[in-house]
C-alpha cells in the first residue's frame, strides 16, 4: 500500500552541505528605501523581499530571518514592507533586483489575518504599525507576485512563507467555498519554497548568482515548480486509485501522482485522498516527491527540507538582528512586536499532528532545537539591547512549550516512520519524553544576570508533561503566574479522535498534578483551557456535553475559537469531503459531519459561552429540539434560565483567551 512503500533516498540527499554563515558585515537594518541603499554604498539589491508585515528586524519575523541569512552569504538584500498593491510603482522603490524578488504574505496567512472564522472582516492587524487593518490584500502572495511582474517583467519571483507553503497544491478555500489551484499556478511565480526554507533560499540565491534561472531549479528540497511532464527516468506511482494503491519498487526513483486539480475539484473524496497522501509523504527521511496535474502542466512538489541541525539553527538565531522595528515607523506600536519582544523561540516543529493545525504542514514533525548556549545568548541580547526590558522573559517556547530536545530515540525507526503523530492515539514507544534537559534550561535562564523572571507563554503539551512530574513542579513553582493556558480542545471522544487529541482524562491527570504542585508551592493558580467549536466530527450533543462540563467545572469562557478550515490541514479535508483522511480513504467509508451553516456554527460557539445572555435564545431553541428542555431553568444542573435572569450557579472564575 502507498503508506508502507519502500524508502529510497537519492545519493544527493546524503551529501547536503551544512548551512554556514561566511560573512560578518551587517547593515544596521536591511534597507527599505533608495536613500538607505545609497548610505550603504549600494547601487542595486541582489534580492528584494516583499512582505505583508511591517519590517521588524527580529528572528520571530520570517523576512528578517531570510534577509539576514542572505546577507550572511554576501548578498545585498532590501525589503519592501506592506506596499500599496494598487499598482506596480511601490514595487520599484528599491530598483530592479539583480537576482529575484522573494514574496511572502508575512507571518500569517493573509486570509486568516484579515477575516474571522465567521468570515467577517477584521478591523485590526497585529503586524501593522498602530494595529491598523487593511494594509495587505486578500491572497497577498498572488497579488504581490503579479505586481512584481508588472514592475520588472523579466525578474524571477520566488514565493515563500506560510501562505505559499500551505497552498502548494490544490486546496480548499473556505473564503470562496471552492477548490483553488496551487498558488504557484495562480501567481505565475517561478518557484515556491515551503517549510523551513533556509537551505533552499541560500541554494537558490547562489545558483541565481551563477546565472541559473530559478524556474529551472528542479533538484532543491522544499521547493515547488512547474514542468510539462514527469521525466522519463522517474517511475510514477498513482495515488488517485483509492482502493488499489501501487507499491513502490526497490531501486526506482519514484514520484507519487496525486489526483489532479480537475479530479479533486470534481470529487471531494479524491480531495481527501490527496490530503492523506500529502501528509503521509511529510517525513523528510522517507518522503517521495509529489506531482499534481493542473490542466496541461504538472505541479511538482519536491521532498520536504532536511531539518536544520542544532548548530545550523543556532547560526540562524545568532545572526545580527537589530531586534527592533525599522526606524521609519517612528514611535508607532506594532502589536505583534510588542507581544514577542521579550520572548525567545527555542524550538521549531511539532510532532503532535493535530488535524486542525498547520504547524506540522509548515515546520514539520521533527523537532529542531537550539542549544542552551544560543538561548542564553539571546536572553543577554534582550537584556542589553531591547528597549523597555525590566527583567522578565515573557516566553521560552515555540509551537509547543515542552518539546525542546524531544524526538525519536530510534533513528532506524524514524527513517521509515509514516505516522501522522508521535503522540496519537498514544505516545509512541520510541519517542523520547525526558524533560530533564528542559528543566536545566529553565534554571539556567533564571540564572542569567539581570533576569528576574522567566514566564512560559507557549502552550504546554500536557500529555507529554504528565510523563515528567518534576517538570510540572518546576513549571508551576517558577514559571506560571496566575494562570496557565492549555488546549484540551474538547471533552468528547468523537471530536477528539478527529482532532487527533488525547482524551479528556489526560487533561484531568495534568490538572491534578498542576494543582498538587501549586499547593506544594503555596501558590493560587488556575488552568485556562481552550476549546474548539464546530470542528469536523462534532455533533450538537457533543457541544452540549462540553457545555455541561464547563458549567460543572466553573468555567465561563471569554473568547473562544470556532473551527476555521485553513488550507491543507487534515481537518479541512474532513470539512470539505466528509471523509476522514487520518485513516485510509474509502468511498464507502465513514462520513464525517461538519457544521457548515452560519447558524449551526453559531450554535456550537454558543454552547462554549453558555453563560452569555445573548446566547440563551438560540440555546433554548436547540435544547428543546434535542429533547433536553429539562436543562432550561434556574437549577444548578440546568444550562440556561427560562427568562432573562442568569443561571444561579456561581462559577469560580472566568477564563480568557486570545484565539478567535
Amino acid at each position: 500500500m502507498l503508506e508502507s512503500g519502500c524508502v529510497e533516498k537519492r545519493e544527493a540527499d546524503a551529501m547536503i552541505p551544512p548551512l554556514s554563515f561566511p560573512c560578518t558585515g551587517a547593515a544596521p537594518f536591511l534597507p527599505m528605501s533608495r536613500a538607505e541603499m545609497e548610505f550603504l554604498g549600494w547601487d542595486q539589491c541582489d534580492v528584494v523581499l516583499v512582505t505583508g508585515d511591517a519590517y521588524v528586524d527580529h528572528p520571530s519575523f520570517g523576512m528578517a530571518i531570510v534577509g539576514r541569512l542572505l546577507e550572511s552569504q554576501g548578498f545585498r538584500v532590501g525589503i519592501i514592507a506592506q506596499p500599496d498593491w494598487s499598482g506596480p510603482e511601490p514595487f520599484r522603490a528599491l530598483g530592479r533586483p539583480r537576482l529575484f524578488f522573494g514574496v511572502t504574505a508575512g507571518n500569517m496567512d493573509s486570509m486568516v489575518n484579515r477575516y474571522t472564522s465567521d468570515r467577517r472582516l477584521r478591523s485590526d492587524d497585529s503586524y501593522t504599525p498602530g494595529g491598523e487593518g487593511g494594509k495587505r490584500p486578500d491572497r497577498a502572495v498572488i497579488v504581490y507576485a503579479q505586481r512584481c511582474r508588472e514592475a520588472f517583467k523579466d525578474v524571477p519571483v520566488v514565493l515563500g512563507g506560510i501562505e505559499a507553503s500551505l497552498r502548494r497544491i490544490a486546496h480548499f478555500d473556505i473564503w470562496s467555498e471552492k477548490l483553488r489551484r496551487s498558488v504557484l499556478m495562480d501567481s505565475k511565480a517561478d518557484l515556491l519554497v515551503f517549510g523551513n526554507a533556509e537551505r533552499a533560499i541560500v541554494d537558490i540565491a547562489r545558483r541565481a548568482a551563477e546565472g541559473q534561472a530559478p524556474k529551472a531549479m528542479h533538484d532543491i528540497r522544499g521547493t515547488v515548480f512547474v514542468r510539462d511532464a514527469v521525466p522519463a527516468d522517474w517511475r510514477v506511482m498513482d495515488a488517485s486509485d483509492i482502493d488499489h494503491a501501487q507499491p513502490a519498487l526497490k531501486g526506482e526513483r519514484v514520484v507519487v501522482r496525486l489526483p489532479s486539480f480537475e479530479q479533486v475539484q470534481a470529487d471531494p473524496v479524491l480531495y481527501a485522498q490527496a490530503s492523506r497522501v500529502l501528509h503521509q509523504e511529510s517525513n523528510p527521511l522517507n518522503a517521495r516527491p509529489l506531482v499534481q496535474r493542473h490542466g496541461d502542466k504538472d505541479v511538482w512538489v519536491s521532498e520536504p527540507p532536511i531539518p536544520l541541525t542544532t548548530p545550523e539553527l543556532d547560526g540562524v538565531y545568532d545572526l545580527p538582528y537589530a531586534r527592533a522595528p525599522h526606524p521609519s515607523y517612528g514611535d508607532a506600536k506594532i502589536p505583534a512586536w510588542e507581544m514577542i519582544r521579550f520572548s525567545i523561540n527555542i524550538v521549531r516543529g511539532c510532532f503532535g499532528g493535530c488535524s486542525f493545525c498547520s504547524i506540522t504542514e509548515h515546520e514539520g514533525r521533527i523537532i529542531q532545537s537550539r542549544s542552551e548556549a544560543s538561548i542564553l545568548r539571546e536572553i543577554e541580547e534582550i537584556r542589553d539591547k531591547t528597549k523597555g526590558f525590566t527583567g522578565t522573559i515573557s516566553d521560552l517556547g515555540g509551537p509547543t512549550a515542552n518539546m525542546w530536545r524531544l524526538g525519536c530515540r530510534e533513528p532506524e525507526v524514524q527513517k521509515v516512520c509514516r505516522r501522522l503523530s508521535c503522540v496519537y492515539p498514544d505516545i509512541c514507544k520510541t519517542l523520547g519524553t525526558d524533560h530533564d534537559p528542559l528543566i536545566r534550561l529553565y534554571r539556567a535562564a533564571r540564572g542569567v544576570k539581570g533576569v528576574k523572571r522567566v514566564n512560559i507563554g507557549s502552550g504546554v503539551r500536557y500529555d507529554l508533561a504528565v510523563t515528567s512530574p518534576p517538570y510540572v513542579e518546576e513549571l508551576v513553582r517558577h514559571h506560571v503566574g496566575g494562570y496557565l493556558k492549555i488546549a484540551p480542545e474538547h471533552t468528547e471522544d468523537g471530536p477528539l479522535a478527529k482532532m487527533m487529541k488525547p482524551g479528556i482524562g489526560s487533561y484531568e491527570r495534568f490538572k491534578e498534578m498542576f494543582e498538587r504542585a501549586a499547593a506544594k508551592a503555596g501558590k493560587k493558580l488556575y488552568l485556562i483551557p481552550y476549546f474548539i467549536a464546530a470542528h469536523p466530527g462534532t455533533s450538537d450533543q457533543d457541544m452540549l456535553n462540553l457545555a455541561l462540563w464547563l458549567k460543572r467545572n466553573g468555567f465561563r469562557l471569554d473568547q473562544v475559537q470556532t473551527f476555521l478550515p485553513t488550507p491543507m490541514s487534515l481537518a479541512t479535508a474532513m470539512y470539505h469531503s466528509g471523509r476522514d483522511p487520518i485513516r485510509p480513504v474509502r468511498r464507502a467509508g465513514e462520513e464525517v459531519f461538519s457544521g457548515k451553516g452560519l447558524r449551526q456554527r453559531r450554535l456550537h460557539k454558543a454552547f462554549l459561552r453558555w453563560h452569555d445572555p445573548e446566547n440563551w435564545p438560540i440555546l433554548r431553541e436547540a435544547l428543546q429540539k434535542m429533547g433536553r428542555a429539562d436543562l432550561i431553568g434556574p437549577g444548578n444542573h440546568q444550562l440556561v434560565p427560562r427568562g432573562g435572569m442568569p443561571p444561579s450557579s456561581n462559577p469560580r472564575h472566568t477564563t480568557r483567551g486570545n484565539r478567535r
